[in-house]
């Protein structure tokens, strides 16, 4: 595949080529993945059972490099993730997808890929933060507990005590790693996991929540720490996403060995085009022009 120029009403337009490609064999995702693990850890523990059956992944590969994309449906909704380059993701994306409203997480030089296919809403600059057990330093202090599914109704009230809905079920608290801080008989602080992969030695820490009365005691660094703790018992990496102007997050996972990895941006996507019609139609026309390559044949125009 090679780069083409074509005239088009006297402009020049630059044309690019990809095959696409479904992939599901695991080896063959693991290995497009595990280079970025600290930005892949969330989409290396969707090749865990039970949430692996319900990913859809895509390869491409052209005359600008190759790209990942994964559709996942589970825990608390709809996800997407994209890896590589730019325009290969969006040359898998103008033929799948995905679900019509679903959670992105991208790098920032993702974004124009994303949006020529998605409404983002709630962009959300972050930065993923990641620590190996001998980076690790353990923080001493609050008594920290462990928390199970028979928690949930404290839970839901913490998560929901700045007046939000909280949908937490008790599989999701049992199916991760939660720990929190109990004062007075009361659960104030918590953290816990979005996803946890024994397989893939990787976890990704997240849902850090105190109480608004409880704030500036150190409580939710010590439940991080818990979490991270009893992570790193059975997982090479351990990873989790902080806003950057959040200075005293940041400054805290710091001090628990945490150290910044990547950037990356977290937002809510609405497919521009909700019934899939369009998708569908180019998905056709791109497998009949693949079918020599065992693929999707997608031409991109810049």
């Amino acid at each position: 595949m090679a780069e083409r120029e074509a005239r088009w009403h006297g402009g020049a337009r630059t044309h690019y080529d990809y095959v696409v490609r479904r992939i599901s064999d695991r080896d063959q995702i693991r290995a497009l993945l595990r280079p970025r693990i600290e930005y892949s850890a969330y989409a290396l523990g969707q090749l865990e059972p039970g949430l692996f059956e319900r990913t859809s992944w895509y390869w491409s590969r052209g005359d600008t490099g190759s790209g990942l994309v994964l559709h996942s449906r589970g825990g608390l909704g709809e996800a997407t993730f994209v890896m590589g380059d730019a325009d290969a993701i969006a040359a898998v994306l103008t033929i799948h997808p995905g679900p019509a409203h679903t959670y992105a997480t991208c790098q920032p030089q993702h974004l124009d890929a994303l949006q020529n296919v998605y409404r983002l809403a709630s962009q959300q600059p972050m930065i993923r933060m990641a620590v190996t057990k001998d980076e690790f330093r353990v923080m001493t202090g609050p008594h920290v507990v462990a928390l199970g599914g028979v928690d949930i109704r404290r839970v839901n009230a913490l998560y929901g005590s700045e007046g939000g809905p909280s949908y937490y079920v008790p599989e999701h608290i049992d199916a991760g790693m939660y720990r929190g801080v109990v004062t007075d008989g009361r659960l104030v602080a918590v953290a816990g996991t979005h996803v946890v992969s024994r397989l893939e030695g990787v976890a990704v820490v997240g849902n850090v929540f105190t109480h608004p009365s409880y704030r500036g005691r150190g409580f939710a660094t010590a439940a991080t720490s818990a979490v991270t703790a009893a992570l790193l018992e059975f997982c090479e990496y351990v990873v989790l996403t902080v806003d950057p102007k959040n200075l005293p997050a940041v400054s805290a996972y710091e001090r628990l060995g945490y150290r910044e990895v990547c950037q990356l941006v977290e937002a809510s996507a609405q497919r521009r085009d909700p019934s899939g019609l369009g998708s569908m139609m180019r998905r056709a026309r791109a497998a009949i022009r693949g079918r020599k390559y065992d693929g999707a044949f997608v031409t991109l125009s810049h």
